[in-house]
């Protein structure tokens, strides 16, 4: 593992109450998580009160948005890396299909119902309303410089996990 250019910073243990001359110390695994359990938290609060859940969300945009329709195990193994666990996806196919937003084709492939194309316009104006709520103060430049920061890190941490 090659060390980093230049001077490292010093690690200074997580301080929520750290000032803006100092953000470089604080660790980033504090922080990247206390942002998405925020977010994550929020965005559920919000989708239950239309007793929605977030990977309800989830599975309804993949079914939507491939170039061809999803079989289940596609929507399972595309979508279960970002769910609670293994049996989440599963179970939420299960409850679309009851709720009549979701089919099955005579090719066992995945379809929106007109009903379900209709709760997933309007869940995406919904969550585009939540977005701007959360994005308040930060431009479209700092979000894509912060999503670029954290995307290196992510791939920096993968590398030097397979490096042993």
């Amino acid at each position: 593992m090659e060390p980093p250019q230049g001077t490292p910073t010093d690690q200074a243990p997580a301080d929520p109450a750290v000032t803006d001359d100092m953000p470089a110390s604080q660790p980033i695994g504090y922080w990247s998580g206390l942002v998405h359990s925020a977010v994550t938290r929020h965005l559920r609060d919000v989708l239950a009160r239309v007793d929605v859940t977030q990977p309800q969300y989830w599975v309804l945009n993949r079914v939507h948005g491939g170039a061809a329709a999803p079989s289940r195990e596609e929507v399972a193994a595309q979508l279960t890396p970002l769910a609670d666990g293994p049996h989440d996806i599963p179970r939420v196919v299960d409850q679309l299909l009851h709720r009549g937003w979701l089919r099955v084709d005579a090719g066992s492939r995945l379809r929106l119902t007109d009903e379900g194309e209709a709760a997933r316009v309007r869940l995406r104006a919904l969550v585009t309303e939540l977005r701007s709520v959360l994005h308040e103060g930060v431009t479209d430049e700092e979000y894509v410089a912060a999503l670029t920061v954290l995307r290196t890190m992510a791939a920096n941490a993968e590398r030097a996990s397979s490096a042993g």
